[in-house]
């Protein structure tokens, strides 16, 4: 029975469609709470992704190249929010890229959102989405324009010209492997704890590539295990795969009343662990951090 409620405005609170198992489908709604980074546990030594170098800042590519001026925004462009964002945003080049992003962008005024460094404008990406605050990956810095992870959208990146937004460090990724039904949190490129979790039934696969944890949200029904949620910047692959009630909705990532599809394909797109796992992850890992889904990160090499 998908959960479909509008919001009061001003309330801070913004409807977002979770994804769950095709028995009991249900749906999340992102509240206008945001996450603050606290001190974690010291991170086990692993195999991790190659943490990346500091990009360098706006300033620093300035000096180097000729910074593509920005074409003047039509007021007119469509603001991106919940809803699915407007095409013509470019494919993410490295969305397979496990290369931790530790960086991220936040608005502090209504920006335009263009197809590449000096090209088209196509949107505006405003400080928040329906009272969430939003902060996105960095993935790329050419020529003094930055481009982020683009929200509400799969594997797409949006550039921003020099000025109107802040960064903050992001310490935290969450890769997902597919084959391996496994989820790692990883903390300043180190493993810090794995997870079985459950995924996408066929033809609603939970889709590969980059995104981020948007939102979070209290669970809407009791099939949530009683603990919030994370929305992320994904949605279906194929919005016409799930049921109509779930239309419009993002993919989750959020723990179960039980734990006994761990491991298995059941779900509508979303990715479900355990509720001890989950609790752990909403008090480590801010917004904005990035997640990463693969079909199986390669084998380190054996030892000498």
């Amino acid at each position: 029975m998908p959960f479909d409620r509008k919001i009061a405005p001003g309330r801070g609170r913004w409807l977002a469609a979770g994804l769950g198992v095709p028995a009991l489908l249900v749906a999340a709604f992102l509240t206008g709470q945001t996450l603050t980074p606290s001190p974690g546990p010291a991170a086990r030594q692993a195999a991790p992704p190659t943490p990346s170098q500091p990009a360098p800042t706006d300033a620093e590519q300035a000096t180097d190249e000729t910074v593509p001026p920005a074409a003047p925004a039509p007021p007119g462009l469509p603001v991106v929010t919940y809803d699915p964002a407007p095409r013509g945003f470019p494919a993410d080049p490295a969305t397979m890229d496990t290369t931790p992003l530790t960086e991220g962008l936040h608005p502090t005024r209504r920006i335009a959102a263009y197809n590449a460094p000096g090209g088209k404008p196509l949107a505006f990406l405003a400080p928040t989405i329906s009272g969430v605050e939003l902060t996105m990956p960095i993935a790329e810095r050419r020529a003094g324009w930055t481009a982020v992870l683009l929200p509400s959208a799969n594997r797409r990146l949006a550039w921003v010209p020099p000025g109107g937004y802040d960064t903050v460090d992001l310490r935290d990724q969450i890769v997902v492997e597919r084959r391996l039904h496994r989820l790692t949190w990883y903390r300043d490129g180190a493993a810090v704890r794995s997870w079985a979790i459950s995924l996408g039934q066929r033809g609603q696969e939970t889709p590969l590539g980059r995104t981020f944890i948007l939102g979070r949200t209290p669970p809407p029904q009791d099939v949530y295990g009683g603990v919030d949620i994370f929305a992320l910047g994904s949605v279906p692959d194929d919005p016409n795969s799930v049921p109509t009630g779930l239309r419009g909705a993002h993919i989750g990532l959020h723990s179960w009343y039980h734990d006994g599809e761990l491991g298995k394909n059941t779900t509508n797109g979303c990715i479900r662990l355990t509720r001890t796992g989950q609790r752990e992850l909403l008090a480590e890992v801010r917004t904005g951090s990035s997640v990463v889904v693969v079909e199986q990160l390669p084998e380190p090499p054996p030892t000498a």
